[in-house]
């Protein structure tokens, strides 16, 4: 293994280190001598690669922020209309707050109010929601009219963040059963009844690995 190939490992070790300390403990009560050991590496090692504890966070952050835009890339480039991508993406996205502890951290670092960043997460999936619905109202697949756009974006905004926020004391609330049912209650609301037979609630895509 050369230098740089164990530079890169130790730097990914404190990454997902630092993500399971911010995500039990959040930002104020994580500690960098944890972060270090959890990483097998000394508290010199840590300080080689982030200066400090604002460092660290702000790595995992931009690791979380990249692992969620190529799941959603990912689910953009299959084959569906706007609506049941969307659907995909909001599975996509539960998928990765259960099973990825860097994701789950780094969304609740950016989202934290005394971290602002110019990160934020909300944003962005806010951002994609409403191109997801521009496309959806383009290809004549929602069921009211241009003027609603805006008000369904964030409805499905507000549902998806909400599901993210329980989530950190239950997973149920990320559950593809949770998930399928808040699509089961949403698409009909969505989508024109032409389009809501082809929709399928529990989602068409493959797991982003």
């Amino acid at each position: 293994m050369t230098k740089q190939e164990r530079a890169a490992r130790t730097r990914d070790a404190l990454i997902k280190s630092a993500a399971g300390e911010f995500d039990r403990r959040g930002y104020d009560l994580a500690t960098l001598s944890v972060i270090s050991s959890g990483a097998g590496v000394s508290p010199g090692a840590l300080h080689f690669h982030f200066e400090n504890k604002a460092a660290v966070a702000a790595a995992v952050e931009s690791e979380a922020a990249s692992r969620l835009r190529r799941a959603a890339r990912v689910t953009y480039r299959r084959p569906s209309n706007a609506l049941q991508n969307l659907a995909d993406t909001v599975h996509a996205l539960a998928r990765l707050l259960r099973g990825d502890v860097v994701v789950r951290a780094g969304f609740r670092l950016s989202c934290a109010d005394d971290r602002r960043t110019e990160l934020n997460l909300r944003q962005e999936w806010q951002s994609c929601v409403q191109q997801r619905i521009s496309e959806a109202a383009d290809e004549g697949l929602l069921a009211s009219g241009p003027g609603r756009q805006l008000d369904l974006a964030r409805t499905v905004v507000a549902a998806t963040v909400g599901l993210e926020a329980l989530g950190r004391d239950n997973d149920e609330w990320l559950s593809p059963r949770t998930v399928t049912g808040l699509w089961e209650t949403l698409l009909p609301l969505l989508a024109g009844p032409s389009a809501l037979a082809d929709l399928e609630p529990a989602g068409t895509a493959v797991p982003v690995g």
